[in-house]
């Protein structure tokens, strides 16, 4: 049977960010973190080695597949700080039309840095992302 990879660990947020080798990276992370925070209200968990969630949702697919997943989160990568929000809400594609230099993949948001984005925007796509999911998949 799969099993999931990234589940909600007993980590420590702080531990990890201070691995960031980047030392802008790492404010990066702490600025993230700040603003994730005070959006949603969760507290910051680790989920699976590299992933600062918050809020957690259990969802359960057509196919079978189910599991528990951060409401949103962000990871300060090497490359590039992967954001994580739902992904098939129609308003998730209207504010990143305006959050500032991005790039996406299937279910993240890629960015170089916190300053290349707008903050106001950002804090609304953690809001819209934590609403969508919330009413998709409500705590039973």
């Amino acid at each position: 049977m799969y099993q999931l990879k990234t589940k909600e660990t007993d980590s420590s947020v702080i531990e990890f960010i201070e691995q960031v080798e980047q030392l802008k990276k790492r404010e990066d992370a702490y600025r993230l973190l700040d603003l994730f925070t005070e959006t949603t209200g969760f507290e910051a968990k680790m989920w699976g080695p590299s992933i600062i969630g918050f809020g957690r949702y259990h969802y359960k697919y057509d196919s079978g597949h189910e599991g528990d997943a951060p409401l949103v989160g962000f990871s300060p990568r090497k490359a590039k700080i992967s954001l994580y929000f739902a992904t098939g809400d129609t308003e998730r594609e209207h504010l990143l039309a305006r959050f500032g230099k991005h790039t996406t993949g299937k279910a993240c948001v890629y960015i170089n840095k916190v300053a290349d984005i707008d903050e106001e925007i950002l804090k609304e796509l953690i809001k819209q992302s934590v609403t969508f999911l919330q009413e998709k998949y409500p705590e039973k």
